[in-house]
């Protein structure tokens, strides 16, 4: 590897096993998004088996990319936010991975605060006995648990991994208790026996709704897989840690969901009739999960406006603030379209160092080079990558003012599909055409 820093090298005694990486895949893939991504699939109106399909496809394709990098990780020793520097650039790397964490993070706090006062929100209006609680009850409750998991993330809470260690099983326990309740209450079996939804947004909709729920994930898997002890402990981990836990917390997401007939899990917990209790899990899990969130978006503003890490806590404070008042303003309204720019910006990356690493640098790390700067045939392929993505995979159709824009709205197969593809292919192109270094 040429002009590679010190401080990457990967010790023996530092490499880990495949389970243990492939229980930091699963642990994450048990969240509070996951299963609202599921009610997202079954309010589409896609079928059981449809959703199956989707959700196998979906994760198959993050595994793809996931695996690939991962391999490059394993084999460099480096982290992405390095990794991706041979093909985009030491600038063009800071920049474009700076970006997309800042927005996969703003926004994933914003949608996971509006959930967490929707849940407390419910608690008070079933303590005082006033029903569903009203919007600006969910509004203000968004915004005072918005502060608070702002406040743990910035002066730090010690007790948070403990915390996470209660409530990732008490989500999954409560989400079992939830579907048992949902047959017992709600007549579930007879409400699953005549789901047969007139409309379905399709397989390629689901696929793509999947694939946003654990994009960002896959790319930045090379940070935990270069700790890995060999391209198939790579795969293995990736295969065991992301597919079954993503298959089971998005299939309970939506047979909750089409048990009760809305996505929102908050509401669909309340009108279960799950006990306080379950409420309470809810904003635990969404709160050790949104810390990291305000913390990972901090840090990534931090590195795009090149200040000092040590300053964490004012990006921390203004990715949270951001995300607070998204919240407050209803962007959990808007979750089917941030997950759509999701499942768009985030798969060309991959497809960027795919094509670098293992088309021009044939898998060799020794032919990894750190470039300064922006690499034009990076940046270029990325772009072009994810603005079709975002015309075929129908992302400017969830945003009113361009929906009606003909030619921004071109649907054709699956749009992370057609993103990943095509930056691979005009990156390589470019790079021939450019003789980029290998």
């Amino acid at each position: 590897m040429q002009n590679n820093e010190q401080g990457f090298e990967i010790r023996p005694e530092q490499r880990q096993s495949w389970g243990s990486i492939a229980m930091v895949w699963a642990g994450g893939m048990i969240c509070v998004p996951c299963l609202m991504v599921g009610g997202v699939l079954s309010s589409g109106g896609l079928s059981l088996w449809e959703i199956i399909v989707s959700i196998l496809i979906g994760y198959g394709l993050i595994c793809a990319y996931m695996i690939c990098i991962g391999m490059q990780a394993c084999d460099t020793g480096l982290p992405v936010s390095v990794l991706a520097e041979s093909a985009l650039g030491r600038q063009g790397a800071r920049f474009i991975i700076s970006t997309l964490i800042a927005i996969a993070c703003i926004g994933w706090f914003g949608i996971q605060s509006a959930t967490c006062g929707g849940a407390f929100a419910s608690m008070l209006s079933s303590m005082l006995g006033k029903g569903a609680p009203g919007a600006v009850m969910v509004a203000v409750c968004s915004i005072v648990w918005g502060v608070i998991m702002l406040v743990t993330a910035c002066a730090g809470f010690k007790g948070l991994k403990w915390l996470n260690y209660i409530a990732v099983p008490l989500l999954v326990i409560v989400c079992l208790y939830g579907l048992i309740a949902g047959f017992a209450r709600n007549n579930g079996g007879a409400a699953l026996s005549a789901y047969a939804p007139a409309q379905s947004a399709g397989v390629v909709f689901g696929v793509s709704m999947t694939v946003a729920s654990f994009a960002l994930g896959g790319v930045i898997s090379a940070d935990y897989c270069r700790f890995a002890k060999s391209r198939a402990d790579v795969v293995k981990s990736s295969l065991v840690g992301v597919i079954p836990a993503g298959l089971f917390m998005l299939l309970m997401g939506a047979v909750m969901s089409i048990v009760t007939g809305q996505y929102d899990i908050s509401a669909i917990l309340a009108s279960l009739g799950v006990p306080v209790f379950g409420l309470i899990a809810l904003v635990l899990a969404t709160w050790t999960t949104n810390v990291t969130n305000a913390y990972s978006g901090g840090l990534a503003l931090s590195n795009l406006l090149g200040l000092d890490e040590k300053k964490f806590k004012i990006t921390t404070g203004i990715a949270g603030g951001v995300g607070t008042l998204l919240a407050a303003f209803g962007l959990l309204g808007a979750f089917q379209g941030f997950l759509s720019l999701m499942s768009a910006l985030i798969p060309p990356l991959a497809g960027v160092l795919i094509a670098d690493y293992w088309i021009i640098r044939r898998g060799d790390k020794t032919r990894v080079i750190r470039k300064d700067g922006f690499a034009a045939a990076g940046v270029v392929a990325f772009l072009v990558g994810a603005l079709a993505a975002c015309i075929t995979g129908g992302t400017f159709a969830s945003f009113p003012a361009l929906a009606s824009v003909g030619f921004l709205n071109m649907p054709f197969f699956v749009g992370p599909v057609n993103g990943i593809v095509l930056s691979l292919a005009v990156y390589v192109v470019l790079a021939k055409l450019t003789k980029v270094e290998a």
